[in-house]
């Protein structure tokens, strides 16, 4: 395949990612007649199911056995899987109820938390717009707690969460995929246990509503596993930087879909808040922008 195809490939499947991330609020928001809690133990049963089956059809099987064998890397993946669950369970319980403005900002501040992270846990050196557009995301966040009384910690958890994740992940010699199906195992005796006791006490909604919220419940699997297809093909293809610029897809959409369909309000403490944030990331990208151009050309060749 030819460069330019593969960056068309990988512009397509980042977008199509980040598209269904983003529209995900919409998605959990048709199933508000069932529990948060129940919604995410759906989600990890039948995204386990999915992925097994995705393992066995890509014949991944026996990479994934030896993964499951290792102590070591199966003890960092129960870790990770905690992380994972607390992130999903904390989105779809402030979807359920009406905070999708503050999963919007969790997911703007994650990229300037990263940055944090890499300083904690990698050793990486501050970039003087990085520590500019951190500065600017706390000021942001601390705006919002001490003028205006209200801490934002949907958005804390989601952004820490899904950091902290993503920094243990990185260091898991483990592709994304095959992770993934030994979490939602790890989480699946739980998920299962959650649910009978839900059907004991008769408040299970699957199979107990209608055959449009049971599809959906289904359908869970399939929104967790089909964006984390698409974003691992987007990897491979295109460069971080772009692919940074392009995940703010997601946050945005989420934002649009709390103000203008979910009618959630939009008050002067979100708008100093968020415009913080916003210029906190501008800074950011436009330092991610400036570093891949250093990258490109200390590569091209003496001469060209």
């Amino acid at each position: 395949m030819s460069n330019t195809r593969e960056q068309s490939v990988g512009v397509a499947t980042a977008l199509g990612c980040f598209l269904l991330w983003g529209f995900l609020p919409l998605y959990f928001n048709l199933l508000n007649a069932t529990s948060a809690w129940e919604i995410l133990a759906q989600r990890v049963v039948w995204a386990a199911a999915l992925l097994v089956l995705f393992a066995l059809l890509t014949g991944r099987g026996a990479r994934v056995m030896s993964i499951a064998r290792d102590r070591r890397l199966l003890g960092a993946l129960c870790l990770s899987a905690l992380l994972i669950s607390t992130n999903w369970g904390v989105f779809i319980w402030a979807v359920s109820n009406h905070h999708v403005l503050q999963s919007s900002l969790g997911y703007y501040i994650n990229p300037l938390f990263n940055v944090v992270l890499g300083l904690l846990f990698f050793s990486e050196r501050l970039r003087p717009l990085q520590l500019l557009a951190v500065g600017l995301a706390v000021a942001g966040v601390t705006i919002m707690v001490v003028g205006f009384g209200r801490v934002p910690w949907i958005s804390l958890t989601l952004a820490t969460s899904f950091g902290l994740y993503g920094a243990l992940r990185k260091r898991i010699a483990v592709n994304s995929i095959d992770g993934l199906l030994i979490e939602t195992v790890l989480l699946l005796p739980f998920a299962l246990l959650w649910l009978g006791w839900l059907a004991q006490q008769e408040q299970l909604a699957f199979l107990h509503r209608d055959v449009l919220n049971d599809l959906l419940l289904v359908g869970c699997g399939l929104v967790t596993l089909l964006p984390l297809i698409l974003f691992a093909m987007a990897a491979r293809r295109l460069k971080l930087a772009t692919l940074g610029l392009v995940q703010y897809i997601t946050p945005t959409l989420h934002l649009l879909t709390g103000v203008l369909i979910l009618g959630e309000p939009f008050n002067r403490a979100s708008l100093i808040t968020f415009a913080f944030i916003w210029a906190g990331l501008a800074l950011y990208s436009l330092d991610a922008l400036r570093a891949q151009r250093r990258v490109t050309s200390a590569r091209r060749p003496a001469g060209e």
